[in-house]
């Protein structure tokens, strides 16, 4: 990716932090996001994980600025289920437990991507409703969070996304309705 005014590397690891929670490639600074070239749209998405066959599908910027640059990489993507991880590390509050709204930026971004995909790419989503509860705490590895559909609807969707540690254990429960808008809408 080209790096250009408003965009910059992320921090080095130190070599004490492993590649599971190596943080994202992407950082952007205070500003406009940067229009990404085709090329660099296309990195972004692979490096988070999301297959060729539904770049088309997922809007100007593919990815969401915010998920590239927290860290999360997508394992599955249907309509039916999404799972996608994203590292502590970075991610903390400052008592060194992944920051609750991080949970629900994982939780934010694989329900709305389910939307997106349920309508095959055709109309825009917003979320209109998020809510979670938060079980246990965690202070490193990987948490991944597996989305699936309450109601898929054509107004509105509604998944529950659960977000779990390295050992399966649940951290948090998160729920987001989403609303379907017509073409030209946001």
């Amino acid at each position: 990716m080209v790096m250009n005014d408003a965009q910059t590397a992320a921090p080095a690891t130190s070599p004490a932090t492993s590649p599971a929670t190596k943080p994202a490639p992407y950082a952007f600074v205070p500003g406009t996001t940067p229009e990404l070239s085709p090329d660099e749209r296309r990195r972004m998405m692979l490096d988070s994980g999301i297959p060729e066959d539904l770049h088309d599908q997922l809007g100007v910027l593919g990815i969401s600025p915010l998920a590239a640059k927290m860290g999360i990489v997508f394992q599955e993507m249907t309509v039916a289920r999404m799972v996608a991880t994203m590292p502590v590390a970075g991610n903390e509050q400052n008592a060194g437990l992944l920051h609750g709204g991080a949970h629900l930026v994982l939780a934010e971004t694989l329900g709305s991507i389910g939307a997106v995909l349920h309508t095959g790419g055709q109309k825009p989503v917003v979320g209109i409703e998020i809510s979670a509860t938060h079980h246990r705490g965690v202070t490193g590895g990987l948490v991944t969070g597996t989305c699936t559909p309450i109601h898929l609807g054509g107004t509105l969707t509604t998944h529950e996304i659960v977000m779990t540690d390295e050992h399966g254990k649940r951290l948090s429960t998160a729920k987001i309705t989403n609303m379907i808008l017509e073409p030209g809408r946001r």
